[in-house]
């Protein structure tokens, strides 16, 4: 089950190596639910951990993550595990395309190209 969340990027922790073979980082953001912030940590895993390496601290992102939890000892541990983050303002762009199969109706791919000078479409 995955879930998504918006907030502020509050803090960026570097990469640890837990093992030879695995690695995490985790990061933390402020979410301002009424009266009080939330500070809500995050972790990345393996190849992931650089996803966060566009982002500044203070910029609001979205952050796509999956719960994980897991018992040790009697002792439960639960992970908020982050498998894509993206400025909280960014969304998906959808290039026009004609229905398939369709081919009666010309694409922006199928116009002529216009000469530098003319700033005519036709």
């Amino acid at each position: 089950m995955s879930f998504e969340v918006e907030g502020k990027l509050h803090k960026k922790f570097e990469t640890q190596s837990k093992s030879e073979k695995f690695q995490a980082r985790e990061f933390v953001i402020e979410i301002n639910n009424g009266n009080y912030p939330q500070f809500i940590k995050f972790q990345l895993v393996q190849d992931r951990c650089s996803a966060i390496d566009p982002h500044n601290e203070g910029d609001m992102i979205k952050v796509h993550f999956d719960l994980r939890g897991r018992e040790w000892n009697e002792k439960y541990f639960t992970n908020l595990n982050a498998w894509r983050i993206e400025g909280a303002a960014s969304a998906p762009s959808a290039a026009p395309t004609t229905p398939a199969g369709n081919t009666d109706f010309p694409t922006v791919s199928d116009a002529p190209a216009m000469e530098a000078d003319d700033d005519l479409p036709f």
